[in-house]
């Protein structure tokens, strides 16, 4: 094995690693406006329209993650350059937030989000929330379970991207398939 390609899964390991949900109950407990969190609060209006073919204003994404894990800073940074003006939580444990959020257990990854009332849990592409967020579904919100290589950031230099599925998810817990990447 070359140098570099055992560096690059050294540190997809490391990466993994830190994301990793931990089995200790430290005693932390997620913020109590969580549950606020998911209902927005009322955006004044815009004093001026924005121009034509220009996107409207993204609202705020409220993210609950880990303080070590570097993929969920990567995937911060992703939905920060792709517009998205981001609020981020460093949790030692963001369990009660995914439950609260009402993200099954089968769908669940290292970090959720909540944006305009819909949870986003895991490595859900920028551009995927910005579709939902266009067509208001009846879902819960979205979820890429797990971290496959090559979702936002997931991404290690010289491996291939792995195929994965974003999946819409209801309050009752039903997964279907919103988006194949």
């Amino acid at each position: 094995m070359s140098g570099k390609f055992t560096t690059s899964l050294l540190a997809a390991g490391l990466a993994l690693a830190a994301c990793s949900p931990s089995r200790v109950d430290d005693g932390a407990r997620a913020p109590a406006d969580v549950a606020a969190a998911a209902v927005p609060a009322p955006v004044p209006a815009q004093p001026a329209a924005a121009p034509a073919g220009a996107e409207a204003a993204l609202p705020v994404m409220t993210v609950y993650k880990s303080p070590t894990c570097g993929c969920c800073k990567a995937w911060v940074d992703h939905v920060k350059a792709e517009g998205f003006q981001v609020e981020v939580h460093d949790l030692d444990d963001v369990s009660e937030i995914k439950a609260e959020a009402g993200v099954p257990e089968r769908a669940r990854s290292c970090h959720t989000a909540i944006v305009e009332g819909y949870a986003i849990e895991g490595h859900v592409p920028a551009a995927t929330i910005k579709r939902l967020l266009r067509e208001k579904p009846g879902v819960a919100g979205l979820a890429v379970p797990g971290m496959p290589t090559g979702s936002p950031g997931m991404e290690v230099p010289g491996q291939p991207a792995d195929k994965y599925d974003v999946l819409a998810f209801d309050r009752s817990g039903a997964l279907t398939v919103y988006e194949s990447h």
